[in-house]
């Protein structure tokens, strides 16, 4: 298990939530925790989930990254995945992610929020 780390920092209208590591049972609730925290104090137009840096994800990453929809919805905001390696995007698109939340490559979340 490799220890997970995230970091929330906000830019013009944009939260870049940026997560490191594993998302699995294991790392999924402090992960949660600490985007929501950020998600209802900044109140986001757009949320950017960056997962450029996750080696493994698991279902709790899916309910993790479902659960943050909704909440950035509660707040009137959009979330977008941003920087999905080719299995992590692979995992998004068999669980049908990418019809609820926009899936954007890219190698920066710089403009990426427009």
């Amino acid at each position: 298990m490799e220890i997970a780390s995230v970091k929330c920092t906000m830019s013009k209208e944009s939260l870049i939530i940026e997560i490191e590591g594993d998302v699995d049972h294991h790392t999924a609730k402090y992960i949660r925790s600490e985007i929501d925290k950020a998600i209802f104090y900044y109140r986001p137009r757009v949320a950017l989930l960056n997962v450029g840096n996750v080696d493994f994800m698991d279902s709790s990453g899916l309910g993790l990254i479902l659960g943050r929809y909704t909440n950035v919805r509660e707040v009137g905001g959009i979330l977008k995945i941003v920087n999905p390696s080719k299995d992590i995007e692979k995992i998004l698109a068999l669980a049908g992610i990418e019809r609820l939340i926009p899936v954007i490559k890219t190698t920066g979340v710089t403009g990426v929020a427009n």
